[in-house]
């Protein structure tokens, strides 16, 4: 998986240890962390987690097992076996993605917000855009996924400009994917007015519903008279 060449494990202190900032992937404490925490307590780790140095410091960021660095931090371990790269963060950015796109359960948001990361890791590295996003069918092992295209990819990017209340719809699959995108180009404020009049009438807008959204606000401003209308 990294091009790197693995040497044998290291015991690290978890206080030296921290989460990769603004990573995709949720760390969830529900019933599967809940039995990874026994397994960890009855057996240990049985894969190490891999790391990398905090540039100027002596500690580390995690790029591949945060669910089971946090495990380890409830079952009361003291150190972690670990697998250090030498890594830049862009580097590693595309590592932990990558790391973690084959899982079968990815919510949207997360498939957002990684695919997002790894583009913006990959640009700051010098990649060809069209390469990376623009090719419609394009996948290349220097492209930001391998099994979808370059106009998916940035249709999932897209959900990174919802508010929270309605990408967290969207996880829950109260809003289909597409609508989610159409309504992915509606400012803020239109998309704050839409959850609230969402939570009044208990409705979410389909495709149809989006596109006529997505129209007037690019027209002439969507205002809650609209939005309660269309709904």
């Amino acid at each position: 998986m990294f091009n790197q060449n693995i040497k044998a494990p290291v015991n690290i202190p978890v206080s030296k240890i921290h989460p990769f900032e603004g990573n995709p992937y949720k760390v969830l404490d529900n019933d599967e962390m809940n039995t990874l925490i026994c397994s960890i307590q009855e057996q240990g780790i049985l894969t190490p987690i891999i790391i990398r140095p905090i540039e100027n410091t002596d500690e580390y960021e995690v790029i591949s097992g945060h669910r089971r660095m946090r495990a380890s931090v409830k079952a009361g371990l003291e150190t972690v076996p670990a697998f250090i790269y030498a890594v830049s963060r862009d580097e590693a950015a595309i590592m932990l993605v990558d790391s973690n796109l084959h899982r079968e359960h990815i919510l949207p948001s997360e498939r957002a917000f990684a695919y997002k990361m790894k583009m913006e890791a990959m640009n700051r590295q010098g990649y060809r855009s069209d390469l990376t996003c623009g090719q419609v069918g394009h996948k290349s092992r220097d492209g930001v996924s391998e099994t979808e295209s370059g106009r998916q990819v940035q249709r999932y990017i897209r959900l990174t400009y919802l508010i929270p209340e309605l990408l967290e719809l969207v996880d829950e699959k109260r809003i289909a994917f597409t609508p989610a995108v159409e309504l992915s180009y509606l400012n803020e404020l239109e998309q704050a007015d839409l959850y609230e009049e969402i939570c009044i009438c208990d409705a979410t807008p389909n495709l149809s519903q989006a596109q006529r959204l997505r129209a007037i606000s690019r027209e002439e401003g969507l205002t809650p008279e609209h939005i309660g209308e269309i709904l």
